[in-house]
């Protein structure tokens, strides 16, 4: 067991990686060369300015007496620039928005497991093809295009990490920062001649990240009033750093600006996901080279934005997110950056139809080369006979569209060189995905096969270990034992190295497609029990059907819960009339009507919002105050028998319980302090930093100083984990551990009364005495029951529950730092990471310490199968359902085109 485990554990491991190689790939490719426009550019310089977390719809919409909160930026979308909306991809955090604007392309997901800090591959930028850039902000966004630039033109000025505080009295202070540091800059270039000599050359960028909005929003959400005076303090700084640029090129209208944000933010607070307040983010441009206000009065979005912030009149002009970095390359004339996938928003551009078309052309050019570079390397690596290419995009046709395009361009045909450059560069962008993408059918078969292999391994191993049904067959006995079985499969490796040698494949790529050989050839090896499973299905077809048509019902419930949290709602419900279909409730109605009351509460969770977005320490509190009633009813209805062995750890019991309940009060007690200090803005008191962090390491240590009986240790545990888990709570979700909890412990003695018969003692007496120590010796051997697939079905049900039931998994995908206030108030995505991941975590652990009690008491073999088979279905299906809905959202049949052809 020991042996399967550990192999078990390595197979995982890889499958959990493949993921990473199958979708999480760096997008970027190398051995472009750059390519600029060669006319004129309209502008000398650039101003970026980047309101970090700041949401369209705040940044445009009027207050309650109808005034704008952006004054100055309101006068240039009036009446002297051009604005729109700029549609974010997710992640939407702050490293991926600041790669697609200044880099022009989306993030590598590979990225996240370095902070967003580093450069995991590096790329180039706007920054780094500019003759000098000049930075301000914050040290998390800065160094990584200052270290991806190719020469020393990048100059970077940050204040320093721990001006990042959460708990700050005032987080427009970061961005006052900014702008003073900017206005001292231009007085000291004043005096400077060797400085000033640099900044009046062309092809000059100035870069002003904001990080102000978005600690407020984390802090206040969005909706608070500190968020609001944030812009109006940001709008304020932008018109003074105007005048200041103005001043100093003493207003040679060569200046073009750009105002933005990396991402928006939900009304709780936080970001990442792809909601809109998420994903819509303000865009305004007005300087050299921008077109002014166009009026517009037919306009139709889907959103009813326009009359909201009453610009019916002024034409909004969306983008991409990527497409900011191929304006501002257009408008200071320098090459657009290599791997951009950026589209030139022609109509922000005020300049002749010659200057847009070459615009136009050149980003059509830097795309396809792209295109280009990726199709020959995946050529390159693939044998003939097996690479399949691109067939919308030929490297001929798209050789000819550029022609022809540049032929429109010598006769003045500049519209029809606009639109041709639009189709190619479509066609382009659709195959660097194809060729990004293009390994993944191969892989996903490998992984599948792999998935599907070990499986079924798994089943045979655990049928032919804990059930009768490991009897031989004469004449499969000896298929079974074919000689030639092992060269068959040793050959077939051979075939799939020599396959993936040729084509120079990763390495990755020779375990992914190998792993299933082995797993196989085990699975073929035991063909003599498939063959008596098989039998054993046809010899009784009703019961087998119905047991497969439930199993295929509970899988797929708990699939959907992934996409529908309240799914685990109506299971929930299903569960609590558990003991009234297994006649439980006539054996022990206390613990039936318990285990139908607690299901009832924790079906509720799935229905709440997601956790983050109502904070209420009252509800913590009270969260708290219960824990430490239950714990004073637990022991007192389920004392031990005082045996001598048991008397004597019976003080140190009693000191770890007292030790472990006045840790709970702290922890209410530190949960208020913190957020009142905050909300009086007063930061984080030292005390609840130290009593937060002596909680949180203690709570793995403390349990092991308990009784290792089974109701002590589960009690000792519990309380250790709530004490951490309140710390880590903001509202509702406090009432989660616990209530879960007290389902599981129901749970466990509502399975010990389903072996009664087993055993002459009560089964409260037989409970109260296992001893998790003494397990290993004590647990007899047993043949699995149909019992052991439901209470499998019930822990992976459980399990799901714990992670989908108070959507804490938005609460790492949508980040909200408020959860962990009580520990740290300065921004650190590492810790802050793990600390969300750790409550997380809790309820996991509470279910698995109660199954494994579980497997105790019912002398359930140890990491029996039987729960594992379900897990390894539920992937299947998953990929499955992906792979379908792949196919469903992106395919489409031919059928208008040929209609479409027919009436050409």
């Amino acid at each position: 067991m020991l042996t399967f485990f550990l192999i078990g554990l390595l197979v995982h491991l890889i499958f959990f990686a493949s993921i990473f190689d199958i979708y999480f790939t760096s997008p970027l490719v190398h051995g472009m060369t750059p390519h600029r426009t060669a006319l004129p550019p309209p502008a000398k310089r650039l101003v970026l300015f980047v309101a970090d977390g700041l949401r369209a719809d705040t940044f445009f919409e009027l207050d309650q007496n109808g005034q704008t909160r952006s004054p100055f930026l309101r006068n240039v979308v009036e009446h002297h620039g051009s604005w729109g909306v700029s549609h974010t991809r997710v992640p939407t955090e702050s490293r991926p928005g600041h790669v697609a604007l200044i880099a022009g392309f989306y993030e590598d997901v590979s990225a996240v497991a370095k902070g967003w800090k580093e450069n995991p591959v590096e790329f180039d930028s706007v920054f780094n093809e500019s003759k000098y850039t000049w930075c301000w902000g914050s040290p998390d966004i800065l160094p990584m295009f200052a270290k991806g630039a190719s020469s020393d033109h990048v100059f970077t000025q940050m204040y320093p990490a721990e001006k990042e505080d959460f708990a700050a009295q005032d987080a427009s202070k970061l961005d006052t920062w900014v702008f003073d540091e900017v206005k001292e800059f231009f007085e000291f270039a004043k005096k400077n001649e060797l400085l000033s000599k640099k900044m009046r050359q062309d092809q000059i960028i100035y870069f002003l990240h904001l990080l102000g909005l978005d600690t407020n929003g984390h802090a206040h959400r969005p909706m608070s009033s500190e968020y609001k005076e944030n812009i109006r303090i940001v709008d304020k700084g932008i018109e003074e750093v105007v005048s200041i640029i103005e001043d100093f090129y003493r207003n040679d209208k060569n200046t073009a600006f750009i105002y933005t944000s990396d991402h928006g933010m939900t009304d709780w607070g936080s970001h990442g996901a792809g909601h809109p307040s998420e994903t819509l983010t303000p865009l305004v441009a007005w300087g050299a080279g921008v077109n002014g206000p166009l009026v517009d009065s037919n306009q139709q979005f889907q959103d009813d934005f326009l009359q909201e912030w009453k610009l019916n009149d002024s034409r909004r002009l969306d983008v991409n997110q990527a497409d900011v970095a191929p304006l501002i390359a257009a408008l200071i004339g320098i090459p657009f950056p290599l791997n951009s996938v950026g589209i030139l928003p022609l109509e922000y551009l005020n300049n002749s139809d010659q200057f847009k078309a070459e615009c136009i052309l050149t980003n059509t050019v830097q795309i396809l080369e792209q295109f280009t570079v990726k199709m020959n390397h995946k050529k390159e690596t693939t044998l003939s006979f097996l690479f399949s290419p691109f067939k919308p995009l030929p490297l001929s046709k798209g050789q000819d569209m550029l022609r022809t395009a540049r032929l429109y361009i010598q006769q003045h045909q500049y519209n029809e060189a606009i639109n041709l450059c639009k189709s190619l560069i479509n066609l382009a962008l659709e195959g660097l995905s194809y060729y990004h993408t293009y390994d993944r059918v191969f892989l996903g078969i490998s992984v599948v096969l792999g998935f599907v292999g070990w499986t079924t391994y798994a089943f045979v191993l655990i049928a032919k270990h804990h059930t009768k049904l490991n009897k031989p067959i004469c004449q499969l006995d000896k298929l079974s034992s074919s000689d030639h079985l092992p060269a068959i499969f040793i050959g077939a490796g051979v075939v799939i190295t020599l396959l993936l040698l040729i084509q120079s494949c990763p390495w990755t790529y020779y375990i992914y497609c190998l792993l299933p050989v082995p797993v196989w050839y085990a699975v073929i090896k035991e063909f003599t029990l498939i063959q008596n499973v098989i039998n054993l299905v046809l010899t009784h077809p009703a019961k087998s059907m119905g047991c497969l048509i439930l199993f295929i019902l509970g899988i797929e419930t708990m699939i959907a819960s992934f996409f529908y949290r309240q799914v685990l709602t109506f299971g929930l419900v299903l569960f609590a009339i558990w003991p009234v279909h297994s006649k439980l409730l006539r054996q022990n109605k206390v613990m039936s009507l318990s285990w139908i009351f607690f299901s009832s509460i924790l079906a509720v969770f799935p229905l709440m919002p997601v956790v983050g977005r109502s904070p209420n320490i009252t509800l913590v509190t009270g969260a708290g105050i219960l824990t430490v009633i239950c714990s004073f009813i637990f022991l007192s209805c389920f004392k031990t028998p005082m045996a001598k062995s048991v008397e004597t750890t019976t003080l140190v019991n009693r000191s770890v319980y007292t030790a472990q309940i006045t840790s709970i009060v702290l922890s209410i007690y530190v949960v208020n302090m913190t957020h009142s200090s905050l909300a009086d803005k007063h930061g984080l008191p030292l005390a609840s930093q130290i009593i937060s962090w002596t909680t949180l390491a203690s709570s793995l240590l403390i349990p092991l100083l308990s009784s290792t009986l089974l109701f002590q240790r589960l009690l000792s545990i519990n309380l250790s984990l709530m004490s951490t888990y309140l710390l880590l709570s903001t509202g509702y979700e406090a009432l989660f551990p616990l209530v879960l909890a007290c389902l599981v412990f129901i749970w466990i003695n509502l399975e010990q009364e389903t072996i009664q018969f087993h055993s002459t003692s009560s089964a409260q007496k037989e409970l109260s005495l296992i001893d998790f120590a003494q397990r290993a010796d004590e647990t007899p051997i047993r043949y699995l029951e149909l019992d052991d697939i439901r209470r499998s079905y019930f822990f992976i049900f459980l399990i799901v529950t714990a992670f989908f039931g108070t959507g804490n998994i938005a609460s790492i995908n949508s980040f909200d730092p408020a959860s962990v206030y009580c520990f740290l108030t300065v921004f650190n995505p590492f810790v802050m990471g793990a600390l969300m991941m750790w409550k997380i975590l809790i309820p996991f652990v509470i279910v698995m310490c109660a199954f494994e009690s579980i497997q105790v008491s019912t002398h359930l073999p140890s990491n029996s199968i039987s729960h594992y088979v379900i897990v390894m279905s539920m992937t299947i299906f998953l990929m499955f359902l992906s792979r379908l809905a792949k196919i469903l959202t992106t395919q489409r049949i031919g059928l208008h085109k040929k209609i479409k052809q027919h009436f050409m």
